[in-house]
């Protein structure tokens, strides 16, 4: 009977020598690299605007993700399932973390120009698409709450059960959500209520009166975010948003 080979000795082991020829090597360096061969965005440091008082360092990592998330070659394929829900988050929670040091739960007008601007600029230069405001239908206008009546706290916090709507939201199970949703009715509610000085406007009068509290839902829903996003850690917030959005597209809803 042949002998069992006996245990290494004890001790620091070498460490493994990996040949070059393993390490990825495009033989046709001048020419457009073929699908699928893998590509590492290049970064480069973004032109701003100036006239965005945000310090987007406290939002790097949040940066990060959606950039890599909306990669040049993915955002394109991938947009509504990964890049898109992934942008609507990092916006919703900029416009929280903005306005976090006054009572104030939306952008104006003309710094929500320059601020959506900056946001682009910083994802364009860290690999994400250019073109991901098109490609997910955003713009500037998400962060000034458009149409919604209620755009402070204090006002907010009147209208709104605020405790509720956080005990509701603050931690979020990714399984039960979806079938037993917790959070989204919390939103609806919360949307529901800062939205009812529109609706006072607008019953009774025609359809353009319906279409314009429509768009005040959408937009209160935005102040709902923001106000979340105020009270919730950056990576909570967003955890959050995801599980959201992940619901919607899994039942094809858009609101």
């Amino acid at each position: 009977m042949s002998e069992l080979a006996s245990p290494p000795n004890s001790g620091m082991f070498d460490p493994i020598q990996i040949s070059p020829a393993v390490i990825p090597h495009y033989p046709f360096p001048g020419e457009p690299l073929p699908p699928m061969y893998p590509i590492f965005p290049t970064s480069y440091e973004p032109n701003l605007t100036g006239k965005c008082p945000v310090n987007f360092s406290l939002l790097s990592s949040l940066m990060d993700k959606t950039a890599s998330d909306c990669t040049q070659p993915l955002a394109e394929i991938v947009g509504n399932v990964i890049c898109c829900p992934q942008l609507s988050s990092l916006l919703r929670i900029f416009q929280g973390f903005y306005s976090i040091n006054s009572d104030k739960l939306v952008l104006q007008d003309a710094v929500a120009n320059y601020c959506f601007t900056d946001v682009i600029s910083i994802l364009a230069s860290r690999g994400a698409n250019h073109t991901i405001p098109t490609l997910c239908s955003v713009k500037s206008s998400n962060l000034t709450g458009g149409s919604c009546p209620v755009k402070d706290v204090v006002t907010f916090e009147k209208t709104v059960n605020a405790s509720k709507l956080l005990e509701a939201c603050s931690t979020v199970d990714p399984l039960k959500e979806c079938c037993r949703p917790v959070c989204q009715p919390a939103i609806m509610d919360a949307t529901l209520k800062i939205s009812g000085r529109q609706l006072t406007m607008d019953e009774n009068k025609n359809m353009v009166g319906e279409f314009n509290h429509i768009d005040a839902l959408a937009d209160c829903k935005g102040v709902v975010y923001s106000y979340l996003s105020r009270k919730l850690p950056l990576d909570a917030a967003n955890t959050t948003f995801r599980i959201l959005s992940a619901c919607k597209i899994n039942k094809g809803t858009g609101f």
